[in-house]
């Protein structure tokens, strides 16, 4: 049995490559084959490219991550008129079900957002600046729009900065300014690992006894060596790993049974929560590749 995975996010990325080592663990155990794919960087043209190039070969299954439902369309489309069954992961719960996919696995992003509200709001911060890396993907704008919702709901608010984190120093002086540009921002929300660190070093910058406290999306070495430190309030896990080991099991057994567990209902793997209490634990875990 052969299965082709196309996400928007690299293997060589330190989040992909945790859903990437969790669908090869779920390729050996489950006795089957499974290709990762994904363009080199954040290009809906190329994923679409990709996905043309996964139906052509004819897997038995196509496990893909939906980061922009109407610009993926027609390849989702075209992979169901083949006859090939479709698991998302990781992007697309509000998606997913319209196009005709069978399932998704993953978190729906904007109650994540609004979890990542309240734990700011229960530490007394009130104006969040949400880093957005990845302009054009539904799921981050769905992440800062929960945010805003909840920090409304007690008379916060939020603001949005786009990144491209190809160029860290860029990303801190970018999250630098804001935060100057602002003297009332006390919080930053950063929606993957890679925003986290620039996120830092910019907070780092402020002068004055300002403190900024700063939340993230997923996990790393640093961000969990900065929980432990203090110098961040929490990490959101979507639990990746199993979001790749589930997307390959589940394909699996739908092929060999036709069976889908929740009649094809989102599959949460998170949000789970990353603080202070339980990074040491964590830490050991994402050492090993698997969150």
């Amino acid at each position: 049995m052969r299965i082709i995975i196309v996400t928007h996010g690299q293997s060589s990325d330190p989040f992909w490559s945790v859903v990437s080592n969790g669908a090869n663990d779920a390729a050996r155990d489950m006795g089957v084959r499974v290709e990762y794919q994904a363009p080199a960087s954040f290009d809906m043209v190329e994923m679409n490219n990709l996905l043309a190039a996964a139906i052509a070969a004819k897997p038995n299954g196509i496990v893909l991550s939906i980061p922009d439902a109407k610009a993926l369309e027609p390849s989702i489309r075209a992979a169901i008129a083949a006859g090939i069954p479709l698991i998302s992961i990781n992007s697309g719960a509000d998606a997913y079900r319209d196009l005709g996919v069978l399932a998704h696995i993953g978190q729906t992003e904007y109650a994540a957002g609004t979890q990542a509200g309240a734990w700011f709001e229960d530490a007394g911060v009130k104006r969040v600046l949400c880093v957005n890396h990845e302009v054009g993907n539904a799921a981050q704008d769905e992440r800062c729009r929960g945010l805003s919702d909840h920090l409304a709901k007690s008379g916060g608010s939020m603001k949005v900065v786009g990144v491209e984190l190809s160029d860290p120093e860029d990303t801190q002086q970018r999250i630098a300014g804001a935060l100057n540009a602002d003297a009332g921002l006390d919080g930053v929300l950063t929606l993957g690992t890679t925003g986290a660190e620039p996120a830092l070093a910019a907070i780092a910058t402020l002068t004055g006894g300002r403190k900024v406290t700063l939340g993230t999306f997923d996990l790393s070495p640093a961000v969990l060596d900065a929980i432990e430190r203090g110098s961040a309030l929490f990490a959101i896990d979507q639990q990746q790993y199993l979001q790749g080991y589930l997307g390959v099991t589940l394909m699996v057994k739908y092929i060999e049974t036709l069976a889908i567990p929740g009649g094809g209902s989102v599959i949460l793997t998170g949000p789970g929560s990353v603080t202070r209490e339980n990074a040491s634990r964590v830490r050991e875990l994402s050492a090993r590749g698997v969150r």
